[in-house]
């Protein structure tokens, strides 16, 4: 991903207005393994819960390794490229296990990738990252 630092929060993530937050309620959405983005998004929303960043997906898997796992792991939705014009990249972000194969290469193998997927593919080991709300410290 080397346009990642173009991936930025999506309205329907809605960060407080504050340099430093709080996340809680944390799920990897396992249960939404199988779902395309484009499936997942509208579920999270109606569930109450919020997508998560690729930068809050990311803090969150370095306080926490063990929320990632061979065959449970997490796209990050939300955070979406925009393209010139306001569209969406057709790419979401995602964090998942390296296999070690093709640019990997084999010295990578069960190591922590950042990717992307096609936001209307399935992939049965990818879940969702959502969390039950976000706070300001200052609240």
């Amino acid at each position: 991903m080397s346009d990642v630092d173009e991936f930025l929060p999506i309205t329907a993530a809605k960060l407080p207005d504050a340099p430093r937050y709080l996340i809680h309620d944390l799920d990897r959405g396992d249960a939404m393994a199988n779902w395309s983005p484009d499936e997942a998004l509208p579920a999270i929303a109606e569930a109450g819960r919020t997508p998560l960043t690729l930068a809050e997906g990311l803090h969150w898997l370095l306080q926490q390794p063990e929320a990632l796992a061979r065959g449970h792991c997490s796209m990050t939705i939300g955070s979406r490229r925009r393209k010139p014009g306001g569209s969406l990249d057709s790419r979401t972000p995602a964090v998942w296990i390296s296999n070690g194969t093709g640019p990997d290469g084999p010295a990578n193998r069960n190591a922590p990738k950042v990717g992307w997927c096609w936001a209307g593919n399935r992939h049965t080991w990818l879940g969702f990252a959502s969390a039950g709300g976000r706070r300001s410290l200052s609240e």
